[in-house]
C-alpha cells in the first residue's frame, strides 16, 4: 500500500498494532481477573475498573495535548511505553479488587498521554485528504485488531498457560512498540501562536470542539459508542460465564466478534466515503447499535449473542473511522493537538458514564434490564446526534468559518 513507503508511518502503524493486540490481551486477561477474585460480581468489578481508566483519561489527555507542543513527540511516546510495559507486568501479582484499581489508573494514565499525541502525529505525515482518510481507516483497522485478533490469540494461549502470563506478553508488546517508535524521526509540532499559556490552550480545544455543531453531533455519538461498547466489554465475561455457563474460550470468541464486525467496516468505509457524506454514515452507525442492544433483550444463546456482537462492533466502527477525519476538517494544522485531546478527553467521559452503568445495571438488575437501559440510551444519543450536527453540502470547512 502507498502509505507503507513512508518509513515514519510503517514504523508507527506497527508501533500501534502490536501495542493494541498487546493490550487485547491485557483485557481479555482483566475480565478473569476479576471474575477470579469477585465471581458473580465480576461485571460489577470490571465497569469500577474501566470507569477508573476513564478518569485517567478524562483527567489527563487534555493536559498532555496542551503540552504537547512544547514535547519532542518521539521521547513522549517511548517514555509513555515503558511505563506502560512496568505497570502492566505487575497486574499478575494482583490479589485484591483494590491493587487492580490501582494500577488501571496508573497504566491508563500513561495511554491518555500516548493515544492523542499519536493521533496527532498522522495528519502530519499525510497532509492530503486522501491518503489521511486511509491512514484512518488503517487505525480503525489496528483498533479492530485488538478487539478481533486479541481475544482470538488469547483463547489459544489460555489453553497452555495461565491468564495471568497474557499481562506479561503485553509487557512485552509496550517495549516492542517503544523500540519502533524510537527508530525514525517524527514530524515536530505546529508552532502555537505567541501568547495564551498551557491551560489557555487546553480551554481553548475545549470551546473548539464544544463550539462546533458537527463536533456536538460527534459527542452525542461517542455516547452511544459508549452506551453499547460498556456494554458489551462489561457484561460478556458474566452473561457467557454465568448465564450461558460457558468457559474461558469462549469470553475470548465473544470479545473476537465485535471485532469482527468493526474490522469489515474500516475495511470497506473509505470507498463507502469517498461517494456518501459521513454524517449519514455515522448516524447509521448509531442505529445499528441500538439495534444490536434492543435484540439482545431475545436473552440470545451463544451464536445469536456472536452476531449482535458483529452488528454492534460494525456500528461502532462506521462512527468512529471517520471521527479523525471530522477533526481535522474542524480545526487548522496548529490546533490539531488540542482538538484531537479535547475529542480523547470527552470521548472517553461517554464511557465514564457508561462503564460503571453498564456493570452496576447487570449486576443490580440483571442482563435484561441492562440491554434495555443501554439501547435507550444509545438511541436517544443518536437522535440527538442528528438533531445537533445539521446537514452540509461539504465538509470542509474549518471551525472559525462555522462560529
Amino acid at each position: 500500500m502507498e502509505l507503507f513507503r513512508d518509513r515514519r508511518y510503517r514504523h508507527l502503524f506497527s508501533a500501534q498494532v502490536i501495542a493494541l493486540v498487546g493490550t487485547g490481551l491485557t483485557t481479555v486477561g482483566l475480565a478473569l481477573l476479576a471474575s477470579e477474585l469477585a465471581g458473580e460480581r465480576a461485571g460489577e468489578v470490571l465497569g469500577t475498573a474501566l470507569a477508573i481508566k476513564m478518569i485517567a483519561y478524562v483527567g489527563i489527555a487534555p493536559v498532555v495535548g496542551a503540552y504537547a507542543t512544547r514535547l519532542p513527540r518521539r521521547a513522549l511516546l517511548v517514555t509513555l511505553d515503558l511505563l506502560r510495559a512496568a505497570v502492566v507486568v505487575s497486574l499478575p501479582f494482583v490479589t485484591a479488587v483494590w491493587q487492580i484499581y490501582l494500577l488501571i489508573f496508573l497504566l491508563n494514565a500513561c495511554s491518555a498521554g500516548f493515544t492523542p499525541v499519536f493521533q496527532a502525529t498522522i495528519p502530519d505525515i499525510f497532509e492530503d485528504e486522501r491518503r489521511y482518510t486511509q491512514a484512518l481507516s488503517l487505525s480503525r483497522l489496528a483498533y479492530d485488531l485488538e478487539n478481533l485478533l486479541s481475544p482470538l490469540l488469547a483463547a489459544l494461549l489460555l489453553v497452555v498457560m495461565s491468564f495471568s502470563l497474557l499481562f506479561v506478553l503485553n509487557a512485552a508488546a509496550f517495549l516492542l512498540s517503544a523500540l519502533l517508535v524510537v527508530s525514525v524521526s517524527l514530524p515536530s509540532p505546529y508552532p502555537q501562536p505567541a501568547g495564551g499559556g498551557v491551560w489557555a490552550r487546553l480551554i481553548q480545544g475545549m470551546s473548539r470542539y464544544l463550539h462546533t455543531p458537527r463536533l456536538r453531533g460527534l459527542l452525542a455519538l461517542n455516547m452511544a459508542v459508549a452506551a453499547a461498547g460498556a456494554m458489551q466489554i462489561v457484561n460478556t465475561v458474566v452473561y457467557v460465564r454465568h448465564a450461558l455457563g460457558m468457559g474461558e474460550t469462549h469470553v475470548a470468541i465473544a470479545f473476537a466478534a465485535a471485532g469482527g464486525g468493526s474490522m469489515v467496516v474500516a475495511l470497506t468505509l473509505p470507498k463507502i466515503l469517498e461517494r456518501l457524506d459521513q454524517r449519514p454514515v455515522m448516524l447509521a452507525g448509531g442505529l445499528l447499535m441500538s439495534a444490536s442492544l434492543l435484540a439482545g433483550l431475545m436473552a440470545p444463546g451463544f451464536a445469536l449473542l456472536l452476531l449482535l456482537w458483529f452488528v454492534l462492533g460494525a456500528g461502532a466502527s462506521m462512527v468512529m473511522t471517520p471521527t479523525g477525519r471530522l477533526l481535522k476538517q474542524s480545526c487548522q494544522a496548529e490546533e490539531r493537538p488540542t482538538l484531537f485531546a479535547a475529542q480523547f478527553s470527552l470521548s472517553h467521559a461517554c464511557w465514564l458514564v457508561a462503564y460503571p452503568l453498564a456493570g452496576w445495571l447487570g449486576s443490580a438488575l440483571g442482563m435484561m434490564n441492562a440491554f434495555a437501559a443501554l439501547a435507550t440510551l444509545a438511541l436517544a444519543a443518536t437522535l440527538l446526534a442528528a438533531r445537533l450536527w445539521p446537514a452540509e453540502k461539504t465538509q470542509a470547512r474549518a471551525w472559525k468559518n462555522e462560529s
